[in-house]
């Protein structure tokens, strides 16, 4: 069973750093999933209406990561955080890409409530996964491009396992190594806010229906919570 750690610098860097871990064994991800279909047509339908717009970069949620990936030397408006791209995609679109169920939950749960989103296979993460900075030496293989390897800045923030690096500019992009697909069996769904004292509780009934989208297709699902005041726990 894999360990998640934020590195303390990272925790330094960004003290009100709190990340929900929603954890999903005994997934089955061939057969209907209703109530994730059912929650991408409402959000689709309310942008449609007019009663609702994905948060863009003048929202504080999404502002407080262009502010961080600043920081770290990333430009955010080229390289956008995972929730600010997905929102946009949704506001320019009219809809939410279909993936598998399991991607499709989070990708719902992310846009409605401005918050970055990502999912890791756990049967393909060798080892603990640590926040931290990138040393430069590193390399990264993006979702969908098999064939492509990247090298992360120095000092960039990434998840990374004992063989390699699971994301770039902390949220923007997975890996394809520990892609979630409709096969995977045992995942662990991330969900994020900078600013916990703000956000806190709206990562919470993120994370709360997340789980409960999850729930109904799996044989367990627990939520544990990661950040300065607690930077180790078990997925």
């Amino acid at each position: 069973m894999s360990a998640f750690h934020l590195a303390p610098a990272v925790a330094d860097a960004f003290p009100d750093t709190l990340i929900a871990l929603v954890t999903a064994g005994g997934l089955r991800g061939g057969e209907p999933w209703p109530h994730t279909v059912t929650a991408l047509a409402e959000l689709e339908q309310q942008l449609a209406d007019g009663t609702w717009q994905p948060a863009d970069e003048t929202d504080p949620r999404i502002e407080s990561w262009h502010t961080a990936y600043r920081s770290f030397g990333t430009n955010p408006r080229r390289v956008r955080p995972s929730v600010d791209a997905l929102g946009r995609r949704l506001a320019k679109k009219g809809s939410l890409p279909r993936i598998n169920p399991a991607v499709d939950s989070y990708n719902a749960v992310s846009v409605r409530h401005g918050l970055p989103a990502g999912a890791f296979d756990l049967d393909r993460v060798d080892g603990d996964v640590v926040i931290r900075r990138a040393d430069g030496t590193e390399s990264f293989t993006p979702l969908g491009e098999p064939d492509t390897v990247e090298q992360p800045k120095s000092g960039e923030i990434v998840y990374a396992d004992a063989t390699g690096i699971l994301t770039r500019h902390w949220n923007h992009r997975d890996a394809h190594r520990t892609r979630v697909t409709e096969d995977t069996a045992h995942a662990v769904f991330v969900l994020e806010t900078l600013h916990a004292t703000r956000d806190g509780d709206v990562l919470k009934v993120a994370a709360d229906e997340l789980q409960g989208l999850l729930a109904p297709h799996a044989e367990h699902t627990n939520v544990r919570y990661l950040g300065p005041a607690q930077p180790r726990v078990r997925a």
